[in-house]
């Protein structure tokens, strides 16, 4: 791949990281926020779900405006919602205030998602959309790596609000590199002119498309375990087994750095095999691994429990560039409604598994039953829809 897709991919991956670094970071800071709120762990694992219903929503209005008016443009508008509302969140006094502001920051943030997806589509083939998403991931990978970790010091160093000035910060620098490097992919005769009902009759016709809903699927049913670990590993790794911060700092960074490796074997396994071989075999190795973390949520030992997670979080590093690959490619002219669309349908389902983890109390047995119900819900999903 030439030197100038990998800074691009670089580029991408940092915008893509706004999502994974407005949930990652603030992780170890859920019981000091209940506490300095006066919130309730449900309280607190609500701002969750109101971020990722946030990226849900967003995406929608995103993908969109994005081929009608270009993928610059929305970019910056999006970092500019993201930079205030993490101001909010700084500022925010009740719990319920910051739900919203996260709400916010999320519609703002979701643009990264959504946009790089649709460039990667403007600029690859199958086969190199692989590689470079592979690699957007690989850039994207440092944020769950280091965010955890680097939020637990900010927290212990000078409070959780710290976590959203840094995120504001990181905001400012993404607008002025965007501005000054990322070029416009979607060709002017490219650009579509659809009104609302245009617009709502092309989300139907993506959704009725099974070269589209299959790989879709596989990659964002996947991922409700993904979410559920994410709304209760906090609770449940520092709570109940006793990690500190810092610790679980390091016990996430470790499964996102198996997520980087994985996806970077998968970069190197579709110069030899196609996508469509491939992800079907990754879907059974995560199933597999979604019923063992399960099975190690019931046997209530802490060091069985890691290594479930990480090869389950591990394997998303595989099925993502794959699945999204796949779903991406017939899309055409309709590339960033199809990236809108699937970024919805993930972060749709994580918004409804924060909620209901937060409802049933976002205890160990919720968080195993919901990842082995994921990991085997996206294998069989996609076998029945791929026929």
């Amino acid at each position: 791949m030439p030197e100038h897709y990998r800074r691009l991919a670089i580029l991408l991956g940092a915008l893509t990281a706004l999502g994974p670094l407005g949930v990652d970071m603030y992780l170890p800071a859920f019981p000091a926020m209940g506490a300095d709120l006066g919130a309730s762990a449900a309280e607190v694992q609500r701002t969750l779900a109101t971020f990722l219903l946030g990226m849900a929503l967003g995406q929608l209005a995103y993908g969109p405006l994005a081929d009608r008016i270009g993928r610059r443009v929305p970019m910056m508008v999006g970092l500019v919602l993201f930079i205030l509302a993490s101001i909010g969140c700084a500022l925010a006094r009740s719990a319920e205030s910051l739900a919203w502001l996260r709400l916010l920051q999320a519609l703002g943030g979701c643009v990264g998602t959504v946009v790089s997806r649709a460039v990667v589509r403007d600029l690859c083939d199958e086969r190199g959309a692989v590689r470079m998403m592979s690699l957007l991931m690989l850039a994207m990978g440092a944020a769950p790596i280091l965010a955890p970790m680097f939020g637990g010091w900010m927290l212990v160093g000078f409070g959780w609000r710290s976590i959203f000035w840094f995120l504001a910060i990181y905001g400012v620098v993404a607008l002025a590199v965007l501005a000054a490097t990322l070029p416009e992919s979607l060709a002017p005769e490219q650009r579509r002119r659809d009104g609302p009902l245009e617009v709502l009759a092309t989300y139907l016709s993506i959704l009725r498309d099974r070269r589209f809903l299959a790989p879709a699927l596989a990659s964002s049913v996947p991922m409700a375990g993904l979410f559920a670990y994410l709304a209760g590993s906090p609770i449940v790794l520092m709570n109940v087994h006793g990690l500190t911060p810092t610790q679980y700092g390091m016990a996430f960074g470790s499964n996102a750095l198996a997520l980087i490796a994985a996806s970077q074997v998968t970069a190197r396994l579709v110069r030899r095999h196609a996508p469509s071989w491939l992800l079907p075999r990754v879907l059974v190795a995560q199933a597999t691994a979604g019923v063992l973390a399960l099975v190690a949520v019931l046997s209530g030992l802490l060091v069985p429990l890691l290594a479930a997670l990480f090869l389950y979080l591990g394997l998303l590093g595989a099925t993502l560039p794959l699945a999204g690959a796949l779903a991406m490619q017939p899309m055409g002219r309709v590339a960033g409604s199809a990236s809108a669309l699937m970024g919805t349908i993930q972060f749709g389902i994580g918004a409804l598994i924060g909620a209901l983890m937060g409802a049933i109390g976002g205890g160990g047995l919720a968080m195993g039953l919901l990842i082995g119900a994921a990991g085997l819900s996206g294998l069989t999903a996609y076998s029945v829809l791929r026929r």
